[in-house]
C-alpha cells in the first residue's frame, strides 16, 4: 500500500477514479491490440497512416497535460492532424473506432481483481463513486459492468482541460456538492493523478505496481473499508 498520512474513512464521502491503468491492467491490454492491430493493417497495407495517427494522437495529448488550452474535444484532433496533414474526420474515424471502441471487449478480462467488489462496498456504505478520466469512459465503464454517480472526461466542455490541471476533480465535488478534503482520488500515474489531486488539495491513492496475479490493492481496501480501518494515501502537498 501507499505510504502516508491516515485517511478515516467515515468522512470520506466520494471515491474518483482514473481508468485507464487504475481499474484495468494495461500491458496484456496493449498486447492484444497490437496484434490486432498488425493482424489488421498487414492486409490493409494502403491504411498504414491509420498506425501513425494513433501514435500522434497520443502523443499530443501527452505532450498537452496540464497546457490550458480552448475546445480540448476539438483540439486534440488539430494537434494530431498537424503532425502529419491528415484529415481530421480520417483522425475522428480512426481514434473512435481503435481507441474508444475496439479495445473494450477486452476490458472484463484486464479489469484489476477486487474492483468490483470493491465498487460494490462503496454503494454499500453510502460512499459515492466518481469517475475522471482524460479520456471518454462511459462505454468503458458499461463495458466492465461497473456502474458510478458520475463520469467526467477531460473532454467534457465543463472541464476543457487535461490532467493534472485539477478542474475535473473541481468538477465532480461541485456537481456531488462536496469538499475535496472530504473525497479519494485513486490513479495509477503520480506524474499526473498524484499532482492532479494535489493541486485541488485532494486525499489520493495510486495503486501499487505489482504482477496481475499478486495484486490486491483492491481487496486490501475493501477489507479496509468493510472494518472501518484506515488507508493510507499519499500526503498532498
Amino acid at each position: 500500500m501507499n505510504q502516508g498520512y491516515n485517511l478515516n474513512w467515515n468522512k470520506i464521502k466520494v471515491v474518483i477514479f482514473d481508468v485507464d491503468g487504475t481499474l484495468y491492467t494495461q500491458s496484456p491490454l496493449r498486447k492484444k491490440m497490437l496484434f490486432s492491430l498488425l493482424s489488421h493493417y498487414a492486409l490493409r497495407p494502403w491504411s498504414w497512416k491509420d498506425l501513425l495517427i494513433l501514435h500522434h494522437f497520443r502523443a499530443e495529448r501527452e505532450k498537452k497535460s496540464g497546457i490550458p488550452c480552448k475546445n480540448l474535444e476539438d483540439a486534440q484532433y488539430e494537434w494530431c492532424a498537424s503532425k502529419g496533414n491528415f484529415p481530421i474526420p480520417r483522425i475522428k474515424k480512426v481514434v473512435d473506432y481503435w481507441m474508444f471502441n475496439y479495445p473494450n471487449k477486452y476490458l472484463t478480462g484486464t479489469m484489476y481483481p477486487g474492483v468490483k467488489t470493491f465498487f460494490e462496498a462503496l454503494k454499500q456504505k453510502n460512499i459515492k463513486i466518481g469517475i475522471y478520466s482524460d479520456y471518454k469512459a462511459v462505454d468503458k465503464l458499461k463495458a466492465m459492468g461497473l456502474q458510478a454517480d458520475i463520469i467526467v472526461s477531460s473532454t467534457d466542455k465543463e472541464v476543457d482541460n487535461l490532467k493534472p490541471n485539477p478542474r475535473g476533480l473541481f468538477y465532480i465535488t461541485e456537481k456531488l456538492k462536496v469538499q475535496p478534503e472530504e473525497c479519494l482520488f485513486i490513479g495509477d500515474r503520480q506524474e499526473l493523478d498524484g499532482q492532479c489531486a494535489i493541486q485541488a488539495n485532494m486525499p489520493y491513492l495510486i495503486v501499487d505496481k505489482k504482477p496481475f496475479k499478486d495484486f490486491d490493492f483492491y481487496n486490501i481496501l475493501t477489507q479496509q473499508l468493510v472494518k472501518n480501518k484506515t488507508p493510507t494515501p499519499q500526503p498532498v502537498g
